[in-house]
């Protein structure tokens, strides 16, 4: 019954911060929902196990974190190889009708400021195939490491980084034609 109301008590503190990590690493309302709820049960599971050598925040902070790789993992491993012909020519050479490979303006520092940037950049996230978002959230979100991250996916450090640079050119092309296309 102590274990109960312990929970009960950190569902009331804690809930709403578990809840925001997990929506920031996941972008997703359910999944975040879900995995929170994941927590709360892996928690009561071993409640014996919490030592009280860090703080209750903590503890649920590290199994929430081990519940989204969890996730990842288990998306990245469910999803077919995608098709790459969108970004080359008949002769393997790199496609750019539109010129998005050339420079671009830097002028704009602070473009992670404007609200209306990062709805576009959102957009451009949510059209990258799942593989590639889960790589990409893995290293800048949550700034793993290559030898994690590549443990985590099961994936070879090539292929991690060749997805990483497909990633930053599918979403430098979605990013050209909806953000800097336009006028701001």
């Amino acid at each position: 019954m102590h274990a109960t109301k312990q929970l009960e008590e950190w569902i009331d503190l804690y809930g709403q911060k578990l809840f925001d990590r997990a929506f920031y690493l996941l972008s997703s309302r359910e999944d975040a929902e879900d995995i929170v709820q994941e927590v709360y049960v892996a928690a009561y599971s071993a409640m014996d196990n919490f030592q009280e050598k860090s703080s209750p925040l903590t503890w649920l902070m590290g199994i929430l974190q081990h519940k989204v790789t969890d996730l990842y993992r288990k998306k990245y491993k469910g999803n077919p190889q995608i098709s790459l012909d969108h970004f080359f020519d008949n002769h393997e050479f790199w496609k750019d009708p539109d010129g998005i490979l050339k420079n671009w303006d830097t002028s704009d520092a602070s473009l992670l400021d404007n609200e209306v940037f990062n709805a576009y950049l959102e957009k451009c996230l949510e059209e990258l195939p799942d593989r590639w978002l889960t790589l990409v959230k893995l290293t800048y979100l949550q700034e793993k490491k290559t030898t994690e991250i590549c443990q985590e996916t099961n994936i070879s450090t090539t292929n991690y980084w060749k997805i990483l640079q497909r990633s930053r050119l599918q979403l430098r092309e979605c990013l050209q034609f909806n953000w800097f296309g336009k006028e701001k």
